[in-house]
């Protein structure tokens, strides 16, 4: 569907993007992730046609578009600021990329109407000014202003970055429920790794210009392919030489595993390691507890399902069971871009 081959961004003497090759298939939901600075909206940007790269392709469905313009690249994008436009209706903000298009005043209504009711925009919002929303209405807004032209895709630049932290919950489920819905292809940038790994069908992660990793969620969690994917998502324990040892693994590596693949005070299968400790802290979640125990060589970090009855104080001692397995290793010279 969408193709980036050996794409070079550079501003001036800078290189923004080094050699960047990802395929994106059709229907897909495909997120960019990775810290401020990566790459990760330039990539989109170069995609939409803001950037036009130093060399390599752009292609969509097989159709060269690394120099067609913006407008005619049949692309849907929702900013990080929603760009709308503040005094006009919610109404007109939908229908202004038909009215471009110089659509029939009918024609306009109806898809208006179609595309407000999929977004659960009412009649009365579609009145109001774009200033008398809330956030989460404004986002919708700018999405059905993105998909009313019947684009072929949809680039999502950090549309939830502005909401708050409950609110961004809600709209990330509504978000993969209508982009299933539309089965619109969509590639979407943020920072955050729980809404990548809550939304995304495959994931590429950035880092300084390069992807480091291309994967489903699962995959870029559990065999996180680099060090620098492994630390990026979501929390981990960096293991001692050590601990590094008694688990089997070879000392000079760096190795990791993740808090929730440590279990306290269980019954240990045959292939298991049992570590004993005391509790440093609790840190009570209500769902789940984490906790950091003390192995004498060093801390770990443990999450805990809270199951309202096994709940471990600090000073308590307690048995820190690991399964060799789940150590995720990588050569210590390895160094970061």
């Amino acid at each position: 569907m969408i193709e980036l081959k050996n794409i070079v961004v550079k501003f001036d003497n800078f290189t923004a993007l080094h050699n960047i090759n990802v395929h994106v298939k059709e229907g897909e939901f495909f997120t960019f992730l990775g810290p401020s600075g990566c790459g990760k909206t330039t990539t989109l940007r170069t995609i939409t046609g803001f950037i036009d790269p130093a060399e390599g392709t752009v292609s969509v469905k097989g159709r060269d578009i690394t120099h067609v313009a913006i407008e005619d690249r049949n692309i849907g994008i929702v900013f990080q600021s929603y760009a709308l436009f503040p005094t006009m209706t919610v109404y007109d903000n939908i229908a202004f990329g038909l009215k471009v298009k110089k659509l029939k005043k009918a024609e306009i209504d109806r898809k208006v109407r179609e595309i407000a009711k999929k977004v659960d925009l009412s009649d009365e919002q579609l009145a109001k000014a774009v200033s008398q929303l809330s956030g989460g209405q404004q986002q919708r807004v700018a999405i059905a202003r993105a998909l009313v032209t019947g684009p072929a895709i949809i680039c999502m630049d950090e549309p939830l970055s502005n909401l708050d932290a409950k609110l961004r919950v809600q709209l990330r489920n509504e978000l993969k429920r209508m982009q299933k819905e539309f089965g619109i292809t969509t590639i979407y940038v943020t920072h955050d790794q729980e809404e990548a790994l809550t939304l995304s069908d495959r994931i590429a992660v950035f880092n300084k210009g390069y992807i480091e990793q291309i994967g489903t969620p699962n995959e870029v969690y559990n065999h996180s392919k680099t060090e620098f994917v492994c630390n990026f998502i979501g929390d981990i324990n960096r293991l001692s030489p050590e601990v590094s040892r008694t688990l089997g693994a070879d000392p000079k590596q760096h190795n990791y595993i993740r808090l929730e693949r440590i279990h306290v005070n269980v019954e240990p299968k045959a292939t298991d390691v049992v570590l004993e400790g005391t509790v440093e802290s609790m840190e009570y979640y209500g769902l789940y507890i984490k906790y950091t125990i003390n192995l004498g060589c060093q801390s770990i970090k443990v999450i805990e399902k809270n199951d309202g009855v096994n709940i471990y104080e600090p000073g308590q001692r307690v048995k820190a069971v690991l399964n060799p397995r789940d150590v995720m290793a990588y050569p210590a010279e390895e160094v970061a871009k």
